[in-house]
């Protein structure tokens, strides 16, 4: 793995764990983007909800490459995508490193890095 990639994808996390007093995780990382791009603030979410926010995650981080595009908001106010390209087949390694990435880039895109 490049690792100037993993230096900047630590940084991130570094930053994000100094940020709210806790080590953050992949997962837990996921969480903040969905929240963040759902846009309601912080709310108190059931489990489907959750699974739904980290959905947005994966939909929002994955749009730049191509996978999926964006269709716009339900009467709710939530998200929708619309599957472009199907996701390759991925061993666990390689869609782990494909999310890092795509965390690293959308911290790049939204001006949230130094």
């Amino acid at each position: 793995m490049d690792s100037e990639f993993e230096i900047e994808f630590e940084n991130v996390m570094k930053r994000l764990s100094a940020q709210f007093g806790d080590d953050i995780d992949a997962q837990a990382l996921l969480f903040l983007i969905g929240v963040q791009e759902l846009g309601k603030g912080p709310a108190k979410f059931s489990k489907n909800e959750k699974l739904d926010v980290m959905h947005i995650a994966i939909c929002t981080l994955l749009t730049p490459y191509g996978y999926y595009e964006y269709e716009g908001l339900d009467k709710d106010g939530w998200p929708h995508w619309k599957v472009n390209e199907k996701l390759p087949a991925l061993k666990p390694g390689q869609q782990q490193q494909l999310i890092k990435q795509a965390i690293v880039e959308y911290f790049k895109i939204n001006d949230l890095v130094n």
